[in-house]
């Protein structure tokens, strides 16, 4: 009968150790360390060369240390960056498709899995939801050619093109996210709300939206960062050359412009700047609605 009661005093002792005492206990894991470490060498170390070999003037960017820092620094390389990618333009329409992109995104992602999870118990509905999840396994290489004979067809071989077809090939994976994150919201909420007398367009906007919240955070970034960084589809659906995207635009450093790696990769560095800051930004809500959509779901 003595045991119990050695390990209720350990177990005592060890709830009321202090945070730090617990933390010294514990054991560490050098395996998996060194793979985060590794992991992190991988994305870092391409990223300082990319932002040194960007500040390096035309001689120093050839002279085949690419890990050498600038001496001196020089912003020759973005100047003509700016010019030769006619940068402005392309940000600007770069900036179109991914903002009209994230937000059709968010928006018909969020009726489709509301549609699908209040309606679960209808066989249509069910089909629906696997039909899309279907939709996730075909890429847009596969359906490439029909796609491009279809937008020229309806005159959508234009930026508003690529937002339509980025936003679907985008909505099955935001759906699954959405219908994963909304099993987890009580039923109780709307049905309160339907006694007030609140139909169901008010109940999603003024309840069941705003709630949605981390989810939509997860989901315009992965749509942000998809819509921002594709080249394909720009490159094929868009038939005028003055409305391309940045990362087709660049696509010309790696032709005539090939020898000037300073101002390919001050190009690329201006590119991707975006797309970084947005990420860091959103980065709390994107692990907030991802963690709370698979533990909740």
């Amino acid at each position: 009968m003595a045991t119990p009661t050695v390990l209720s005093t350990q177990s005592i002792t060890t709830a009321n150790a202090t945070p730090k005492q617990r933390t010294r206990g514990e054991r560490v894991s050098w395996s998996t360390t060194i793979i985060l470490l590794l992991c992190a060498v991988t994305v870092l170390l391409p990223l300082y060369v990319t932002i040194s070999m960007a500040f390096k003037t035309d001689t120093q960017s050839v002279d085949g240390n690419a890990f050498s820092l600038p001496a001196p620094f020089s912003i020759d390389g973005f100047v003509q960056a700016w010019t030769l990618t006619k940068f402005p333009v392309g940000f600007a329409m770069s900036l179109l498709v991914t903002a009209g992109t994230v937000v059709a995104t968010i928006i018909l992602a969020s009726f489709a899995a509301y549609a699908i999870v209040r309606n679960w118990d209808r066989r249509l509905f069910r089909f629906s939801f696997f039909y899309l999840l279907a939709a996730m396994f075909i890429p847009f290489p596969v359906v490439a050619l029909p796609q491009i004979q279809l937008t020229g067809r309806v005159g959508l071989d234009n930026p508003f093109g690529v937002i339509i077809l980025a936003t679907m090939f985008q909505l099955s994976f935001s759906v699954l996210l959405f219908t994963a994150f909304l099993r987890s919201i009580p039923i109780e909420l709307e049905e309160s709300a339907r006694i007030d007398g609140a139909s169901t367009w008010q109940t999603f906007w003024r309840l069941i939206f705003p709630l949605l919240a981390p989810m939509s955070a997860t989901v315009g970034i992965f749509a942000f960062l998809y819509a921002w960084n594709d080249f394909m589809m720009p490159s094929l659906i868009i038939s005028d050359a003055g409305l391309q995207t940045l990362p087709v635009r660049q696509n010309l450093f790696q032709t005539q412009f090939s020898s000037n790696y300073n101002v390919a990769f001050a190009s690329y560095l201006m590119a991707m700047a975006p797309a970084i800051i947005a990420y860091l930004f959103a980065q709390r809500w994107v692990m907030s609605g991802v963690t709370q959509g698979a533990v909740k779901g």
